[in-house]
């Protein structure tokens, strides 16, 4: 009996291994064209292994990318790290401090999830030039920001929910302020949420394209549209826009490489339940 539920285990593992590697063919083609040069570039020989292993692919993307990135990785954290204290500080309140209207706040604060992109757009702009941000990197910043709440807001509500509120009447019994027991007691369990958030505020921020194009001007464009801006208009370098595309996507592949555990830990720990 031990023994079939052992094989029915690794049966498991089947559908898995296939979807995985469904998963990696694109980046695989993606990092073999990079490497390619320019004459090897054929939908018939999409598969196959370079001739041989030419960097200079990767070296002209990167120069034509370099001052983009450092536009996202600008524009990035602060978005990040932003919209997850405000989305703790709220989960915070609407979870233990409840108060009339918060019941209908937090919808409504959730109804903004499902706003889409395009239907904000106008008045997005003439928001950002009435107060003078539009252009800018601020301007994107505040714009990530109010649009990771909902999300952040969400998760930390419901990881705080599943603490027991004895815990925070004894230290309101102790005397502690609302501040205080936030900043003492649920910040430093709030480790798997802020990884939860941070993560993915990061790779929704650095993934966008639309609001980057229509909020800022071309000197402070992230790497996603200079991405899109590397194609010709005739003839497209598909090595060099491989390789592109592949340092574009680099840093959120390395961001879950190495700290994917963290994110599954934070779900696992109720950062996401419902």
């Amino acid at each position: 009996m031990k023994k079939f539920r052992l094989r029915k285990k690794h049966l498991l593992y089947i559908p898995l291994v296939f979807l995985a590697i469904i998963w990696l063919l694109p980046l695989y083609v993606m990092v073999v064209t990079g490497f390619k040069g320019f004459e090897e570039i054929s939908l018939k020989t999409m598969w196959n292994l370079p001739a041989s292993i030419q960097f200079d692919n990767y070296l002209e993307a990167f120069g034509k990318l370099a001052p983009n990135l450092w536009n996202s990785i600008n524009m990035v954290i602060p978005a990040a790290i932003i919209s997850s204290i405000l989305g703790s500080l709220n989960g915070y309140l609407l979870s233990k401090w409840k108060f009339k209207g918060s019941d209908i706040i937090f919808p409504l604060i959730l109804f903004g999830m499902f706003i889409p992109y395009q239907a904000i757009l106008i008045p997005l702009v003439q928001f950002m030039k009435a107060v003078d941000l539009y252009g800018g990197l601020p301007g994107l910043v505040l714009t990530h920001v109010i649009y990771g709440i909902p999300i952040t807001t969400l998760t930390f509500r419901n990881y705080y929910a599943s603490i027991s509120n004895e815990l925070l009447e004894a230290a309101s019994v102790d005397g502690s302020s609302m501040l205080r027991t936030y900043w003492s007691i649920l910040l430093p369990i709030s480790i798997p949420s802020f990884a939860v958030v941070l993560i993915w505020q990061f790779t929704q921020a650095w993934n966008d394209f639309l609001f980057a194009v229509v909020v800022t001007k071309p000197e402070f464009w992230p790497i996603t549209v200079a991405l899109n801006n590397m194609a010709g208009s005739q003839i497209i370098a598909w090595n060099v826009q491989m390789a592109g595309a592949f340092i574009t996507a680099l840093p959120t592949l390395l961001l879950y490489l190495f700290l994917g555990r963290y994110f599954l830990r934070g779900m696992m720990a109720g950062a996401l339940k419902e």
